[in-house]
């Protein structure tokens, strides 16, 4: 079984982190921008249904 030969340094680990947490941040902000256009009617480039029940 493979086994790690040393430990990782708190800066690689903290590196990792942060990189990890800059993408999911990215891509929150992407889908609140798309929240956001949706709502607003400005939305242009996707197709979606829109069931409204009157």
């Amino acid at each position: 079984m493979a086994v790690p030969k040393k430990r990782t340094s708190k800066s690689k680990k903290n590196a990792r982190k942060a990189n990890w947490k800059s993408k999911a941040k990215q891509a929150a902000i992407k889908a609140i921008s798309l929240g956001k256009s949706v709502m607003s009617g400005k939305e242009n480039s996707f197709v979606y249904i829109n069931e409204n029940k009157s």
